[in-house]
């Protein structure tokens, strides 16, 4: 897996699985891969995996069994889509409002492109 230089690889890892949560793959109550295994898929070292688990369950998004592993908790779904959209209102709208600005570009010109983004990716 390729990561990018802009965020800690732990908090990128966090970010793909915050995504599988998101988008369903994971529900809550459901058991996540161990992070041997995650390590292994996403080739990294497992301290990384672990540094990206305990991040997560401090955010109060997946939690551990001892002894049986992790798993997505209760409210995962809402408290994932909270903690990223703030990330998103304070890490990349300030990108986008400047390049918007750069550009000359207003709120009605964007509200049409991600309408015809939606169109194509539905």
């Amino acid at each position: 897996m390729e990561f990018h230089k802009k965020d800690a690889i732990y908090l990128q890892i966090a970010d793909i699985i915050c995504e599988k949560i998101l988008t369903r793959q994971w529900r809550e109550g459901e058991k996540i891969p161990s992070v041997r295994d995650m390590a292994v898929t996403i080739e990294v070292n497992p301290n990384t995996v672990m540094r990206a688990y305990a991040h997560l369950q401090e955010k109060e998004i997946i939690f551990n069994k001892r002894g049986i592993g992790y798993f997505v908790a209760d409210n995962a779904y809402r408290t994932t889509r909270t903690l990223m959209k703030s990330n998103f209102v304070k890490t990349d709208l300030p990108h986008v409002y400047a390049t918007m600005e750069l550009l000359d570009m207003d709120l009605d010109e964007l509200a049409d492109l991600f309408k015809q983004y939606r169109e194509k990716n539905s």
